[in-house]
């Protein structure tokens, strides 16, 4: 077994000490609480007049509601493709504020040819890592939920996951995924009940929990060493020196 002397002996010599702040309990204590509502946005993958996702997303956003969330839900009719246009597309621009002003997501997708869909991805790929010194998810907590029109598949749930670690979001353990959606949802829209209509409910009072608990420590919690470190003015000057914006 290695056993090498402990405390090391041999310092942290690559380290920025400057930027290096040991984690501290006391800057987790709320000193006012948030006095609105927790903030939730619900995107989801499909367009289709009958759509099992918007479906599930709009049971999600009762429940939500009935949870004391405040709730709004992005229609994706017209967003054009990444790229295809500028972020001052209105429905960029309408996706991008909707992630500001929330607190939580919640991502509904359709599981197609063995992943999300297009429609989904175009969504999350519209919303930027930052823009400007905003950062339109960052911090934010997230639920992913999928519907299947065969078997259970957590195929779409998965890309959710690795996308909402990308995206930098507090992404909660629980999630939900229906199989054969066409099954459980009745010609009004309305989710039947049932062990798949129970686990939408406890994935949405997971999320409410999640956010009540990390909404006014998001940006402590999301505080890196990394960038504390790409934001000192040395390190901004180098930057522009490496990319011959310096100034002579």
């Amino acid at each position: 077994m290695d056993k090498p002397e402990q405390p090391f002996a041999d310092g942290i010599p690559n380290l920025s000490r400057p930027h290096f702040v040991v984690p501290d309990a006391a800057q987790l204590d709320v000193a006012q609480p948030f006095a609105h509502a927790p903030r939730f946005l619900i995107l989801y993958g499909s367009l289709r007049e009958r759509s099992f996702s918007r479906f599930l997303a709009y049971e999600a956003a009762r429940l939500l509601e009935a949870l004391g969330g405040e709730v709004r839900i992005y229609d994706a009719h017209g967003l054009p493709l990444p790229d295809d246009t500028t972020a001052d597309h209105p429905k960029v621009q309408e996706l991008r504020a909707l992630s500001l002003w929330s607190e939580g997501q919640v991502w509904v997708s359709p599981e197609r040819h063995g992943t999300l869909t297009g429609v989904m991805k175009s969504q999350i790929d519209w919303l930027p890592l930052s823009e400007g010194s905003l950062r339109p998810t960052q911090g934010r907590t997230l639920a992913v939920m999928q519907v299947s029109g065969g078997s259970q598949s957590f195929n779409a749930v998965n890309s959710l996951r690795l996308l909402g670690r990308w995206m930098r979001m507090i992404t909660i353990p629980n999630q939900s995924s229906v199989p054969m959606a066409y099954k459980e949802f009745d010609a009004a829209g309305r989710m039947k009940p049932g062990p798949l209509y129970e686990r939408v409910v406890d994935v949405c009072e997971e999320l409410m929990k999640f956010t009540l608990l990390t909404r006014e420590r998001a940006e402590y919690l999301v505080d890196r060493y990394s960038e504390r470190k790409e934001r000192a003015p040395e390190r901004l000057r180098d930057v522009a020196a490496d990319i011959g914006l310096a100034k002579p």
